[in-house]
């Protein structure tokens, strides 16, 4: 127990035995006890420890953003590297490895994958994997390879490939072949699917 106490005053006669004897009942004393102290520890420590959940939350965040963002500038640049040649680029993106590559299409054969094609590849992790592939073709895999090239008129396939981070939430990479963009949108969002000629009115 911490006491603390105000100034002892002495009787004129100097009575010292009635200031222990005042002191002893408590006088005008005031204590913390070791309950008190412990409960404003537990307070403090419940205080930390919700800033390092949220701090850590936040650390988690970034990390799904830092690799999305990598795996869309693997897009974008697929796309930009084609609009400016007359060269054919491909993403292949391998749901069952969790990784994906930017390749330069240098033969006839399509499945062929050459080492010395290959631009860049990187891996998917556990902060931010992909789930499953939707073209705008309405085709569907969430295992194998799915690919989306670029040529110098835009996408072949436009689609949605969609990422998933720590805590299962979902995100899309929305690749839109009208506009050739590439963009990041949290949840599962509609496809622009493209019109066929009798939906357009010229």
């Amino acid at each position: 127990m911490i006491r603390t106490c105000s100034a002892p005053t002495q009787s004129k006669g100097g009575d010292r035995l009635g200031f222990m004897s005042r002191l002893s009942r408590g006088g005008n004393c005031f204590a913390f006890t070791l309950t008190e102290m412990m409960v404003v520890m537990v307070i403090f420590s419940l205080f930390i420890m919700m800033a390092t959940v949220n701090v850590s939350r936040l650390f988690r965040k970034e990390r799904f953003k830092t690799q999305a963002q990598e795996f869309i500038s693997i897009m974008q640049m697929a796309a930009t590297a084609a609009a400016q040649s007359d060269k054919r680029y491909e993403v292949v993106i391998d749901l069952t490895e969790q990784n994906y590559f930017l390749r330069e299409i240098s033969t006839s054969e399509l499945s062929e994958v050459l080492e010395d094609e290959i631009i860049a590849d990187k891996d998917f992790s556990e902060n931010c994997r992909v789930s499953y592939v939707l073209f705008d073709d309405k085709a569907y895999t969430n295992e194998g390879r799915a690919r989306f090239r670029a040529g110098r008129a835009g996408w072949q396939y436009g689609g949605r490939i969609v990422l998933i981070d720590e805590e299962e939430r979902m995100y899309s990479v929305v690749v839109n072949r009208i506009n050739r963009t590439v963009i990041l949108r949290e949840g599962e969002v509609e496809l622009l699917e493209p019109k066929s000629k009798d939906e357009v009115p010229f």
